[in-house]
């Protein structure tokens, strides 16, 4: 085994993840999203303003109004003015928009359960608490 330095234990993470979003793609795309708008609507309750979300993304601003313009269309969100910054829109989640992305959360989830459920249940609690302080 590689010795355990930040490098490596960022690609064992990376990896971690992009095979539980490669397995729970197609789910999410038969609710009709595409892996990238999933991650779109699942960012909007943490950052709602456009410019925001496009840096919390990391995807490039024009970007994310092509995926704001495709999930407003398919009826997820909704922009609004913000009451506080008459210049500034905000983006919300429409009820069907919500219902989506529990759905969509879900399936991420159920992959994600199957990965750890590798783990002994302490294994899985000392994981929790460890990627918690990581994200603290």
């Amino acid at each position: 085994m590689p010795e355990a330095d930040a490098g490596y234990v960022f690609r064992l993470n990376l990896r971690l993840s992009t095979e539980t979003l490669a397995s729970a793609t197609p789910e999410i795309e038969a609710l009709g999203l595409e892996a990238k708008e999933f991650f779109v609507l699942d960012g909007l309750e943490e950052q709602p303003y456009p410019a925001e979300l496009a840096r919390h993304l990391s995807v490039p601003k024009p970007t994310i109004t092509l995926y704001l313009k495709n999930l407003q269309a398919k009826g997820l969100i909704a922009r609004a003015i913000d009451t506080r910054d008459l210049r500034r829109h905000r983006i919300e989640l429409t009820a069907l928009g919500l219902a989506t992305l529990a759905q969509a959360r879900a399936r991420l989830a159920d992959r994600y359960g199957e990965k750890l459920a590798r783990l002994s249940r302490p294994e899985q609690d000392q994981f929790v608490r460890l990627l918690e302080k990581l994200n603290g």
